[in-house]
């Protein structure tokens, strides 16, 4: 398997000029406390809010905004070199229904008040060490933050290469009361719609299984 340490590596990797590109964008949200509950008013829309954390360079969120036009999505990374691939797709495509803020979710609760409908966990960090398991983004204190960013009804859907990090996932969802919906051991070969993500296309051409699951609360 990649080492860990060489996808950060390749993640944050210094593109000149990013900061002003991220800084001049359109497309970018700047300042996204002072949206915090309004970001409909972004949109001009009352559709539904998809928000995807650690988006990379935008390939899985980008394709389904294009597939799905009556959901806005807005997606968070927060490298500087990674993000403003993204920013450079949009500037092709100009998709209306999407957004992007540069972001450490860590403090997500402080830019989201009760608006979004479905969270997309892809490839997070797995952050393979013990004393940092508070750190991946399927604890139970990430889970408890993502309380208050989600309307009523909470969903996440998570894909991952790594095993032990989905096992992590698992308990930790049904723990704090999620139902689990949906499941895949290997989604590449099961029969469910997907849209992959750039280190899904490379982890599942060296031919790792990709795990999936839907949960819901």
């Amino acid at each position: 398997m990649i080492q860990l340490n060489t996808v950060i590596n390749m993640r944050l990797k210094n593109v000149k000029g990013a900061k002003e590109v991220i800084d001049a964008s359109p497309y970018i949200i700047k300042n996204p406390e002072n949206y915090k509950g309004i970001y409909k008013s972004l949109f001009h829309n009352n559709n539904p809010i998809h928000l995807e954390i650690g988006m990379g360079k935008g390939q899985f969120i980008m394709q389904m905004a294009e597939r799905y036009p009556n959901i806005n999505f807005i997606g968070i990374e927060m490298y500087d070199s990674v993000i403003i691939r993204a920013i450079q797709k949009q500037e092709e495509k100009k998709l209306p229904n999407l957004k992007l803020i540069r972001f450490d979710a860590t403090n997500i609760e402080d830019i989201f008040d009760h608006e979004i409908e479905t969270l997309y966990l892809n490839f997070s960090d797995p952050w393979p060490k013990k004393r940092h398991s508070h750190r991946r983004l399927t604890s139970d204190r990430f889970l408890k933050r993502y309380d208050s960013i989600f309307t009523n009804k909470k969903t996440i859907i998570q894909k991952t290469d790594n095993r032990k990090l989905f096992e992590f996932s698992l308990k930790s969802f049904t723990d704090y009361g999620y139902k689990i919906d949906e499941l895949s051991l290997n989604l590449h070969e099961d029969d469910i719609p997907n849209i992959e993500t750039e280190y899904e296309n490379r982890f599942s051409s060296l031919g790792y299984p990709i795990y999936m699951v839907k949960v819901t609360k």
